[in-house]
């Protein structure tokens, strides 16, 4: 099998390579880890406020982007001001952020998937664009000990709508393009990450997401049980 990595070169891989090709598995936090929180979130905060939920979430990704607060150069504070005025919601931020917060249930077989990739010997990996809400919900479920990396575009001061992000978490992974996996339940970031080369799947549920694993030759138990 042919790969062009990312570097523009062509490189051969032997068929011992292909099996045992996967090194690092990094995971989507909202969406995939857990339920997509800030979407449901805010699509019922615009329905008790007869606000359009179905603009909601996509002027909720523009505006934590806008005001700079997922790459940690904004505030929470910038956040609602660019909400109000753009789509109209106003309320108490504490309430509204709840509001939020509660929507992101974890998962437990993803968690429990992660941890057995890991005895397993991946190197697994939080990758998410996310505020220091993250900090919160971590305090709150005890997320981040079940990874090895974590990145958050917050702390990385850029997002997976950067491409350059691809290229910088390859480097520190120390791997090649094609070892690294990740799943998002995003298209668009699916197909800048493979753009650059990574491997990647579009996660819809558990059970397709185990076989969509096995298809690449990564083994995991059926049941996904800690």
């Amino acid at each position: 099998m042919v790969f062009q990595t990312a570097y523009g070169k062509m490189r051969i891989l032997l068929k011992g390579e292909i099996e045992d090709m996967i090194k690092a598995i990094l995971f989507d936090f909202g969406g995939v880890i857990a339920e997509e929180g800030f979407r449901e979130g805010l699509k019922a905060l615009a329905r008790q406020q007869g606000l359009d939920e179905s603009q909601i979430f996509q002027a909720g990704m523009d505006a934590v982007y806008e005001s700079g607060w997922v790459k940690g150069r904004g505030s929470e504070h910038n956040f609602w001001q660019i909400m109000a005025q753009k789509t109209g919601l106003r309320g108490d931020p504490e309430v509204m952020r709840e509001a939020i917060l509660e929507r992101f249930r974890i998962r437990p077989a993803m968690l429990a998937l992660v941890d057995n990739l890991r005895r397993r010997g991946y190197l697994v990996g939080l990758l998410s664009d996310q505020t220091e809400w993250l900090d919160e919900l971590d305090r709150r479920h005890g997320i981040y000990s079940h990874f090895d990396k974590l990145y958050i575009s917050y702390r990385l001061g850029k997002g997976k709508r950067s491409s350059s992000l691809f290229q910088e978490l390859t480097h520190d992974l120390d791997l090649l393009p094609e070892q690294i996996l990740f799943i998002d339940d995003s298209p668009d970031n699916i197909q800048r990450a493979r753009e650059f080369g990574w491997q990647g799947i579009v996660f819809t549920d558990e059970d397709t997401l185990s076989d969509q694993l096995r298809k690449l030759g990564v083994e995991v138990d059926t049941s996904m049980a800690p």
